[in-house]
């Protein structure tokens, strides 16, 4: 890997509730993600996998560890990182063009600029059509779609995003996967994406890293050989299949651990 843009040394959290013993959701990590790197997050429910997510974003804070991007200490959100969470987080009283356009109008640029840039990213999602619809006017999918291109639309240096297409039917969600694939392969976007989708983690990623079971930790990281760019058929391949099998029995082996915990 070359010199990581995004480094995790040490991050754990714990979680304290006045009587009781701290809860540890995350284990001593550390991670290294690489300029234009995709990296799928994947691990049993409530391994700490959103939390770690979390941090990166500066949402919440490591009970310990650092977290550096670019070398500077990440200590709360900031425009550098753009995030698209499972639910629908769009704000219902702007239309699809504002809400692509929110965090162009914070950073201060002209409206006609706004208007511009946020006409260019709703193009590039297919939704051209709905700028002056409401996010109540919309499917699941065509919301994610605003989402991303409103996250895009900042310009970040790292894409965050948390199960972002878990609410979406099957179609939708392959749809989804391949226009975010697209979109990565021209902005080069450096992507850290959670998901509990074997399928997903592989299709998407340069590289997969699995987390064990609560309190978790990085397990193991798995890079993946796949070329880019992507055809859905890639998950119908001997070599998809075989990853997969290794995958699943790694992720298994986790979700029997926090069964049985």
């Amino acid at each position: 890997m070359t010199a990581p843009i995004l480094s995790l040394r040490g991050v754990a959290r714990r979680f304290h509730v006045s009587g009781q013993t701290p809860t540890q959701a995350l284990q001593s990590t550390n991670l290294d993600l690489a300029e234009n790197d995709f990296l799928t997050l994947l691990g049993p429910s409530g391994c700490g996998k959103s939390t770690l997510l979390r941090i990166v974003a500066g949402l919440e804070r490591a009970s310990e560890g650092q977290v550096l991007l670019d070398g500077a200490p990440v200590n709360g959100p900031g425009a550098d990182r753009g995030m698209v969470f499972q639910s629908y987080t769009l704000f219902p009283w702007l239309t699809v063009l504002d809400n692509v356009a929110f965090g162009l109008r914070e950073r201060g640029l002209p409206r006609a600029e706004q208007i511009e840039q946020a006409q260019a990213w709703l193009a590039r999602v297919g939704l051209q059509n709905f700028a002056q619809h409401y996010p109540k006017q919309l499917s699941g999918g065509m919301q994610q779609r605003t989402a991303l291109a409103r996250a895009l639309a900042n310009r970040p240096r790292m894409l965050l995003m948390d199960e972002p297409f878990g609410a979406l039917d099957h179609q939708t969600r392959e749809l989804m996967q391949e226009l975010l694939l697209t979109l990565w392969e021209r902005e080069r976007t450096t992507v850290i994406f959670v998901t509990h989708d074997i399928d997903e983690a592989l299709f998407m990623g340069s590289r997969v890293a699995v987390m064990s079971a609560r309190p978790g930790r990085i397990k193991c990281e798995l890079p993946l050989p796949f070329a880019h760019p992507r055809h859905y058929s890639l998950k119908t391949t001997p070599e998809f299949a075989a990853l997969k099998r290794e995958l699943t029995e790694q992720l298994r082996t986790e979700v029997l651990a926090a069964a049985l915990a």
